[in-house]
């Protein structure tokens, strides 16, 4: 078991390096992953007077697994 272990390592280890070897622009061009947030990417901008009024509106609009919910005490 180790042995596949250390072997996947290595091949991360060395994707790693072969994308280092790419362009810094195609880097960060490619290097992010644009997900569709239901409710948050649906208007073009928001505005709140307080920071209890924006955290009041993702509790009560925002999926949790968005995870912009209060932590459990």
């Amino acid at each position: 078991m180790s042995e596949i272990e250390d072997q996947g390592w290595q091949d991360f280890r060395e994707q790693c390096r072969r994308q280092m070897q790419r362009p810094m622009e195609n880097r960060i061009r490619f290097g992010f992953c644009r997900l569709y947030k239901p409710v948050l990417d649906d208007a073009p901008w928001r505005a709140f007077e307080t920071m209890s009024e924006y955290r009041a509106w993702c509790s009560a609009n925002l999926p949790a697994y968005l995870g912009f919910r209060p932590a459990p005490k």
